[in-house]
């Protein structure tokens, strides 16, 4: 099992719930990545940023959720990257399209705290 640290993007332009997921994260011994978008995380992730999960708004401004998760699986060297989706309850449609990209998971904001997410995304981090 290898110790090093393990690294979540968050992509998310909701500031307040960042700075929510941002100390949790940091708080388990975790690194953060942030992007507030898909275009800034792409753009850390051609250069170079290498997070262990990616937790993913899918409502944000310049580069919404799901085209960043179809940016993701087209690229080989990023595919393999486990995605969990964090959504508000009325986004069905777009949960179901983020599974049927791949994403691993979708979580509803409402409806975890941040402690209960983090329980969910460490099962990927295995």
């Amino acid at each position: 099992m290898d110790d090093a640290k393990k690294t979540i993007m968050i992509v998310e332009d909701d500031t307040f719930v960042m700075d929510i997921y941002e100390t949790k994260i940091a708080k388990e011994g975790m690194n953060v990545i942030s992007a507030n978008n898909g275009m800034e995380a792409i753009k850390k992730l051609e250069a170079g940023a290498k997070p262990d999960l990616i937790l993913l708004d899918i409502l944000m401004p310049y580069m919404g959720g799901l085209e960043l998760l179809r940016k993701i699986k087209e690229d080989k060297n990023l595919k393999d990257i486990p995605i969990v989706l964090l959504t508000n309850l009325s986004q069905k449609e777009e949960i179901e399209e983020g599974l049927g990209l791949g994403a691993k998971d979708y979580l509803i904001k409402s409806h975890f705290t941040p402690s209960e997410v983090m329980e969910k995304i460490s099962q990927y981090l295995k």
